[in-house]
């Protein structure tokens, strides 16, 4: 009898010690793969960070090297570049037409998105997924397909060359956009919209006091997707502006590098300048703003 209990009590430590070598082995190998995939998102990182550490680094030295050796600053650094540029072509203004015209756009995007979307998500009428349908058809045309007719309509029929209005006018309806909103309304819940209805609201009451504030990882997500395009656009507002106090920094840049920058002490230098404070709005929007892309929780206004 002491010999059967004595055999249970070895059999069963032999089990537990079995039990927490397969548990050990198995943290060891969870733990290595943690690593693998961390040393991997670094290496990844290290990758899409470099040509902006090259672009930053490139700018601020006197002479820079064009090659991969480049990468490592030699010499000095200095805000010369920076100056040369300037002194060549109005980095503020451009700055403030970049500005303008993005704002604009921005402006445009959300108050069409946000109607065109909730009439889309929310009210019934015929036709409506049809409309939805040429919509989402409307993304494959390609913009550079539709500029001359866009440019004969802005130019020609409107008179809207060299105005902040011509360079935004094509870019205020973001089909992209229309379809962020009509998601994120279709998600909202039916019982608010209900209530508000038995209340008496009307839609443009529902939808600026209960939609809205629901929506807004939408309008942020929305503002973040879209600012990149105008800020960047450089093909139409170079067609539909030749008076250079008007033009956005993108095209100011395109003709730096075209007509003054072989005269500048160090070309490559004022260019990687220019292209840093063209990058870095965009960069700054996107690094302050990068938590708000989450969504959400809509069903929060439900009390249950």
């Amino acid at each position: 009898m002491v010999s059967t209990t004595a055999t249970t009590r070895e059999g069963a430590a032999t089990a537990e010690g079995s039990t927490t070598r397969a548990g050990s082995t198995a943290g060891a190998r969870s733990g290595g793969r943690r690593v693998w995939s961390m040393l991997a998102l670094l290496a990844g990182a290290a990758v899409f960070l470099f040509p902006f550490y090259y672009m930053i680094v490139g700018s601020l030295q006197a002479k820079p090297d064009t090659s991969i050796k480049g990468a490592i600053p030699t010499g000095g650094l200095t805000l010369h570049n920076y100056v040369d540029i300037n002194s060549r072509v109005n980095l503020a203004q451009s700055l403030v037409n970049s500005g303008i015209f993005t704002g604009g756009v921005l402006l445009m995007t959300m108050v069409f998105g946000v109607l065109a979307g909730y009439a889309l998500a929310r009210l019934r009428f015929r036709g409506r997924g049809a409309l939805f349908g040429l919509m989402l058809l409307v993304q494959i045309v390609p913009f550079q397909l539709l500029i001359i007719p866009i440019y004969v309509m802005i130019v020609r029929t409107y008179g809207l060359a060299d105005s902040y209005l011509g360079m935004i006018a094509p870019f205020a309806i973001n089909s992209a956009a229309v379809f962020v909103f009509r998601q994120f309304f279709l998600q909202l819940p039916d019982d608010l919209f209900a209530a508000a209805a038995l209340d008496g609201a009307s839609e443009l009451r529902i939808l600026w006091s209960i939609a809205l504030p629901l929506v807004r990882p939408a309008m942020l997500t929305v503002l973040l997707i879209t600012f990149i395009g105008p800020w960047n656009e450089f093909l139409w507002p170079f067609l539909v502006t030749k008076d250079q106090s008007l033009q956005p920094l993108a095209v100011t840049l395109a003709n730096y590098i075209s007509n003054i920058a072989g005269r500048a002490t160090n070309p490559a230098g004022a260019i990687l300048a220019g292209a840093v404070v063209l990058a870095a709005p965009a960069v700054a929007l996107f690094i302050a703003f990068q938590k708000h892309f989450t969504g959400s929780e809509l069903s929060s206004g439900v009390k249950g």
